[in-house]
């Protein structure tokens, strides 16, 4: 296949790369920064700076996870713009470009995040329920997938793809966490209750890859493992993993004065089931976090 991605130099592109390089697929990748994707992404990644770059070669799939970190640092106004341009204005930009090619690509899989949900408190989250709350992460990812669903006029099948924490070593909220609790300084946030959805980076690509050869598939799935598990659980378990005590909790009163209205994405959260994705056949490897993280340390 003819691949383009968009975020192709992120934790999960940089990923897809390695994985579709090994089945012989050709990937282009749209960067700011076209000439370092090669290193990063795989000497036979195509780097381009404009979509025109491509030319007349057909593209059989477009994987679109754009996106400037939404949980780096807190929400300015000039954050928030970055956030939405990065997202919601590419994607204009790449469903615009779609429209003026004579050969459309069959799908479309496009990121979003379980934040599409607001914090949902204790219901267990499914695809077909509705936004809890109107945050703005549920605003941004909602605004996220009405832009890539546009698509679907241009007659390509639109998957959305609703990821929870990945779980890696290269990257991700994992590699700000690891230094705090190896020190012995983790703990839970807030009161620890909030649910947190995870996944594995590998079953993370293996979901894509699937969604990506299943014809059928189509809307929004959710990208997090079977058995969500609670902050103060996944604090203990990564804890543990490192042989050490998460016993310093973070109060909820200083991550609102330090990080703002960021702080509700750490301390609310969804209790998200992949319902679709299972009920596709899609089996998970890691379904346990005790065994998520405890690959994760293996060298």
């Amino acid at each position: 296949m003819n691949i383009l991605l968009t975020g192709g130099t992120g934790l999960i592109g940089r990923q897809l790369c390695r994985h579709w390089l090994a089945q012989g697929h050709d990937i282009w990748v749209w960067s700011r920064s076209p000439d370092q994707v090669a290193e990063r992404c795989g000497e036979r990644v195509k780097g381009i700076g404009e979509l025109d770059e491509i030319g007349p070669t057909p593209i059989d799939a477009v994987i679109n996870l754009a996106g400037a970190p939404i949980a780096d640092r807190p929400w300015t106004k000039s954050r928030r713009l970055l956030l939405w341009n990065s997202r919601i204005n590419l994607t204009e930009q790449l469903i615009e470009w779609l429209s003026g090619r004579e050969q459309k690509p069959q799908v479309l899989i496009s990121g979003s995040a379980v934040g599409w949900y607001g914090d949902g408190g204790e219901r267990e989250l499914t695809e077909d329920h509705p936004p809890v709350t109107n945050d703005f992460a549920s605003q941004l990812c909602n605004a996220w997938e009405e832009s890539a669903a546009r698509a679907q006029r241009l007659g390509v099948r639109v998957v959305l793809v609703r990821t929870g924490l990945v779980l890696a070593r290269e990257g991700g909220f994992l590699q700000r966490l690891m230094p705090l609790f190896r020190l012995g300084l983790g703990g839970r946030q807030g009161n620890g209750r909030q649910w947190m959805p995870w996944v594995h980076i590998n079953d993370q690509i293996a979901l894509i890859d699937f969604l990506l050869q299943q014809p059928e598939a189509s809307g929004p799935y959710n990208a997090c493992a079977p058995q969500p598990v609670r902050n103060a659980e996944f604090a203990k378990a990564l804890g543990r993993s490192l042989g050490r005590q998460a016993v310093l909790p973070v109060p909820a009163l200083a991550l609102k004065v330090g990080l703002g209205e960021l702080s509700g994405l750490i301390l609310g959260g969804q209790k998200a089931v992949p319902m679709r994705l299972q009920a596709a056949g899609f089996r998970f490897r890691f379904v346990e976090l005790d065994a998520a993280l405890a690959d994760l340390r293996k060298p």
